[in-house]
């Protein structure tokens, strides 16, 4: 079932799950399921609204999406 750029895929999966736990689970540690689950909302919520992306040009996800 390996489809064509799923390698190339693999790499930007595995970074956002290394910047996830680097910059809010392991700093949180949460104790409960649905207190994780409220964290990452919170924090891809973040991460696609507020904070810069070098490779986007110092812009947001959500400014290229939507054209800001």
């Amino acid at each position: 079932m390996d489809g064509r750029g799923r390698a190339l895929d693999n790499i930007f999966v595995e970074r956002l799950w290394r910047t996830l736990k680097y910059e809010d689970i392991y700093l949180k540690d949460y104790a409960t399921v649905p207190t994780l689950i409220t964290g990452l909302t919170h924090y891809f919520d973040f991460y696609n609204h507020e904070r810069p992306h070098q490779s986007l040009g110092y812009c947001t996800p959500a400014q290229l999406y939507f054209g800001c």
